[in-house]
């Protein structure tokens, strides 16, 4: 598959960030990003006229620090912020996470190697560096997560994430595709992991196309092998369709 024959500039691109335009790092803080994706992403952006968007388990405010000076539309925290091309916010709403950072960190401070991040609207536990402690984590977030009403639990690569139940990558996505500019276009959304599977069918309902990088079962109709391959077709795609070389 060769990624440019599925970009136009009728295309509306939703990218997932992590395992996605950036290899996965051991710490959420240590992904790099290297200067030409920046560049890439500044000349589809306008080449499709403002219609990309990072749909992401991040925050918004980290997707921006990475990508500095760029700032896309953006979702963050799985859907539960959500920034459109105009720049104005919108939060779900959510729900109390005492239980659930509790449990979360009680647990983190009896085995090293497990890493709580707190976002707003969301716990994560991350197990990376500890594997074997996968089904813990995942026992220990689902008790505190059933006795906490209007969140819900998410299993992604090495980490379980409760969030908002009304929260998902492809609601984002279904209200992007409400508004300018990308509403009447084609969406295309490249993601990795287990969470953007919702993604892959909201946007393959439309009548676009979902693209999983790397292995795994999945609902995507395409498939490309590592990030690192997928930011050589996004670069190549950029060229190929714009005539701009990014160095």
């Amino acid at each position: 598959m060769n990624f440019a024959d599925l970009l136009y500039n009728s295309s509306a691109l939703f990218l997932d960030f992590d395992g996605t335009l950036v290899d996965i790092a051991e710490q959420p803080h240590e992904v790099e990003v290297p200067q030409d994706l920046v560049q890439t992403l500044a000349v589809l952006k306008d080449y499709l006229g403002g219609a990309v968007a990072v749909i992401s388990g991040r925050p918004i405010g980290q997707i921006d620090e990475f990508l500095r000076p760029l700032q896309l539309a953006a979702a963050g925290v799985h859907g539960a912020e959500r920034r459109n091309a105009s720049g104005e916010m919108t939060l779900l709403l959510t729900h109390p996470l005492d239980l659930v950072e509790n449990a979360a960190r009680q647990l983190a401070a009896q085995h090293a190697g497990l890493l709580v991040e707190v976002k707003r609207g969301s716990i994560a536990l991350h197990y990376r560096q500890a594997p074997e402690l996968e089904d813990l984590s995942r026992s220990t977030m689902q008790q505190a997560v059933q006795a906490s009403p209007g969140i819900t639990l998410l299993q992604g690569k090495m980490v379980v994430e409760a969030k908002p139940s009304g929260a998902s990558k492809g609601r984002a996505i279904e209200d992007f595709m409400r508004e300018a500019p990308f509403a009447g276009r084609t969406p295309l959304f490249v993601g990795d992991d287990v969470t953007d599977e919702v993604g892959f069918s909201s946007v393959q309902r439309m009548g676009g196309l979902g693209v999983k990088v790397g292995e795994g079962p999945s609902v995507a109709w395409q498939r490309i092998a590592t990030p690192e391959l997928f930011r050589r077709e996004l670069s190549d795609a950029a060229a190929a369709r714009t005539g701009k070389a990014v160095a």
